[in-house]
């Protein structure tokens, strides 16, 4: 018996704190955070459906379910790799870790002002920002204001459009014409109401691009 309880002492599980406590707030289910913690902790990891199954007492066919749902959330990816020379399908948590790391940075003492424009950010959108769509966030504020930014983001949004590439081109477009407040925002779009105006007034100037346009408004 003694020996027993001294294998369960040594069997113990790692559980990330972060991931313990705000696993709710990435919106994992109780069967994801179970299914995260066995992948974490487990020293293979190749991809083996069966005795995940059968070491969780999980039935395959829901096993398979979540490992598809975490998949297509972002949480993980499945990778073909070569061990041997011989191609196995993998669980890769990276993006898990992001994630998580991601929840870190917002703690850190000093990034407010990113803690800030991230929460703004993903108020707008309605979501939570993707990795990717942070570090562009970071590369924008090497050059420009958190103010443009979520000026820039809401004027996407008005034009009915959330494309990170769309945004980034209304900010080099306003870097080029010098625009940086919300006043600056209320001439560029009067002075775009006025030109569709003259649109209408004068079919030469049919289909005019205002983001693309270079030309200084008189």
């Amino acid at each position: 018996m003694d020996e027993m309880i001294e294998l369960l002492k040594e069997k113990s599980y790692q559980i990330p704190q972060t991931l313990l406590f705000r696993y709710k707030e990435l919106k994992l289910t109780d069967q994801d955070f179970i299914l995260i913690l066995y992948l974490w902790n487990s020293m293979d990891s190749s991809y083996n459906p069966k005795k995940i199954s059968n070491d969780l007492g999980i039935p395959l066919k829901d096993v398979l379910e979540l490992i598809n749902s975490l998949s297509e959330r972002g949480f993980l990816t499945l990778n073909i790799v070569k061990i041997n020379n011989v191609r196995n399908e993998c669980i890769s948590l990276d993006l898990l870790y992001e994630k998580l790391a991601f929840l870190l940075l917002k703690k850190e003492k000093g990034k407010k002002e990113d803690t800030t424009l991230f929460d703004v950010c993903e108020k707008e959108l309605g979501r939570q920002l993707a990795p990717t769509e942070i570090g562009i966030i970071r590369g924008w504020l090497e050059t420009v204001s958190e103010e443009t930014i979520i000026l820039a983001l809401k004027e996407a949004i008005y034009n009915g459009v959330t494309n990170f590439r769309y945004i980034d081109r209304i900010l080099s477009e306003w870097s080029k014409k010098g625009i940086q407040t919300k006043e600056d925002v209320e001439r560029n779009r009067k002075a775009f109401t006025k030109k569709k105006k003259a649109t209408l007034e004068n079919p030469e100037l049919e289909g005019y691009d205002w983001l693309n346009d270079d030309r200084e408004d008189s």
